[in-house]
């Protein structure tokens, strides 16, 4: 019975050291490898944690969004920040937040998240000049894993502060920079952002540039500094995506109401309302409308309503509207004549390149409408070798005003021809290459041609700041505006633009356009015309054939002034 019982001693000693060995293993597994092991490693060192990596875990960006948000809330600038990816600049937002913005306190209330991202709601309380007031609106943040350590850290961007606010902007409260203004028509009714949501960043652009001379005070707001603070009439050169194009000061809360001025603008409320309802039936498109004979802008939108302004200030290669330019330029270079016979080929080589027409289509024995109207590519790259390198950019310059400062009253993007050589410069005389326009100089190239001269576009009277508007070199010859007149008409009758513009009657003439963009599916539709005393442009970016995306909503325009 003895000799039986020391086995089971033995075994409890087995069973002890074990779970010594498991005990060591759960507090981190290092133990487990210093008894087991047979290496050189001193026993108990302890070997570093590996890096976690992939996406956030749902507990992990809760976490994070909370440590960070009731951070911000306690008014802890610094421990916030350092719960982001970008430390020093979180820091200099979120104190900025509370000294710049003066806001008083804040309530931060985290919504579900989606995946990485945390949506919140803000309630502040600002505080300035003995006067208070709540200001609140919705936000969103991201969530990141770092590659380096493996942290999980609010993925930082000037968004998270606000949604408007982009790179460099800041918030501040204040005594306002410029006074309010009561932006009317041109038949003095009030134009509001509430009726007119596209005109939103517009009016904001109003006011800062003529609220002193609108004869209006200044009252006390918070409001959005722009880093690249837009000044009307600077001609820059926006970018299609918005990320270098300038933005006006923005207003988010009065804290108290100045005066406004009145400032009246070319503009007619009822085709605006026109213009943004048309537009809008796109999730993404801009149009602009010019009064032919004044270059006076009666309307502008885009889709969506807020957000860059497409129809000033964008950037695209405008496709074959541009061969209204280049067929002008054919005419008066007599390398090109209505009635007469002209190419359309499949293909044309030029510069190392190879061009073709839309699906490959040829005119055979065909006459130079017929090429224009078809929007024939070859028949205009084939006569590239004809023209010097700079021919293209004069006339767009001395006869279209594309290229010049432009004094709109508001930031804009005055378009760009740039003499270019090789493929690029054939490439260009089809609206590809380096062209590039919007549909505020596109309508302009329409109303160029109904009334026979360039007349810069203005949203505001030069005579209230006695600014000079643009002036081109020469008109239209009487020859060249007649031709081109027959050529848009028979496009808009009988050619692409035909199926949009039917059932218009009236002096009418259209010109479509498709933009190939890489990496894009569908190219950008665009579409410019005029009939009787209206003249539009549009464009719809990834669209595709411009006829059919860009067509209806200037037709729409054009059909509303009977």
């Amino acid at each position: 019975m003895g000799s039986r019982g020391r086995p089971k001693r033995s075994g409890t000693q087995v069973a002890v050291i074990a779970g010594a060995i498991a005990a060591t293993v759960g507090a981190g597994g290092y133990g487990a490898y210093s008894l087991m092991s047979t290496s050189d490693t001193v026993s108990g060192e302890k070997q570093p944690a590996p890096v976690k990596t992939g996406p956030p875990s749902a507990v992990e960006v809760r976490a994070i969004a909370r440590d960070f948000l009731d951070a911000w809330a306690a008014g802890a600038p610094d421990r916030a920040a350092a719960l982001t990816d970008d430390r020093a600049a979180a820091a200099t937002a979120l104190t900025g937040y509370r000294k710049d913005a003066h806001v008083a306190k804040v309530s931060l209330r985290p919504g579900m998240p989606t995946g990485a991202t945390v949506p919140f709601s803000v309630s502040a309380e600002i505080a300035y000049g003995g006067k208070r007031a709540t200001w609140t609106y919705e936000s969103e943040l991201g969530v990141v894993r770092e590659k380096k350590t493996g942290k999980v850290l609010v993925c930082w961007r000037p968004t998270v502060v606000h949604p408007d606010l982009r790179s460099g902007d800041t918030l501040k409260t204040g005594r306002a920079e410029a006074p309010p203004i009561k932006a009317v028509d041109r038949h003095g009714a009030a134009l509001t952002e509430k009726e007119h949501p596209a005109l939103r960043e517009m009016l904001s652009s109003l006011r800062e540039r003529y609220g002193d001379e609108a004869g209006g005070t200044a009252g006390m707001e918070l409001w959005i500094a722009r880093a690249d603070k837009a000044k009307a009439g600077s001609g820059s050169r926006a970018q299609a995506d918005g990320k270098d194009a300038e933005r006006p000061d923005e207003a988010l809360k009065v804290l108290s109401r100045g005066r406004p001025g009145t400032l009246r603008t070319t503009l007619d409320s009822k085709l605006q309302t026109v213009t943004e309802k048309a537009a809008g039936k796109r999730s993404k498109a801009a149009a602009v409308v010019l009064a032919p004979g004044t270059g006076e802008i009666l309307a502008a939108a885009n889709s969506p309503a807020h957000g860059f302004n497409t129809a000033f200030q964008g950037s695209f290669a405008p496709g074959s509207t541009m061969k209204v330019i280049s067929s002008a330029l054919l005419i008066d270079k007599n390398l090109a004549t209505y009635g007469k016979p002209h190419p359309c080929p499949k293909y044309v080589t030029y510069g190392g390149w190879k061009f073709q027409n839309d699906d490959k289509f040829e005119i055979k024995n065909g006459t130079f409408e017929q090429s224009f109207a078809r929007s024939c590519n070859t028949a205009f790259i084939s006569q590239a070798e004809k023209l010097d390198d700079d021919d293209l950019a004069k006339e767009a310059r001395d006869v279209f005003g594309i290229g010049l400062t432009w004094a709109t009253g508001v930031p804009s993007f005055d378009g760009a021809v740039p003499v270019q050589t090789g493929a690029p410069k054939a490439a260009s005389l089809i609206g590809q290459g380096g062209v590039r326009m919007n549909p505020l100089t596109m309508a302009s190239v329409a109303s160029t041609v109904r009334s026979g001269a360039f007349h810069q576009p203005y949203i505001v009277a030069p005579s209230l700041d006695k600014r000079q508007l643009a002036k081109s070199s020469r008109p239209l010859s009487a020859d060249t505006a007649k031709q081109l007149r027959s050529l848009m008409q028979l496009t808009a009758t009988s050619g692409t633009a035909a199926e949009a513009m039917a059932g218009l009657d009236g002096k009418l003439g259209a010109k479509t356009g498709s933009a190939e963009v890489d990496g894009q599916k569908k190219p950008n539709g665009w579409f410019t015309a005029y009939r009787n005393g209206l003249a539009a442009a549009a464009i719809a970016p990834g669209g595709g054939h411009g006829g059919s995306s860009a067509g209806p909503i200037v037709a729409q325009i054009l059909r509303s002034a009977n």
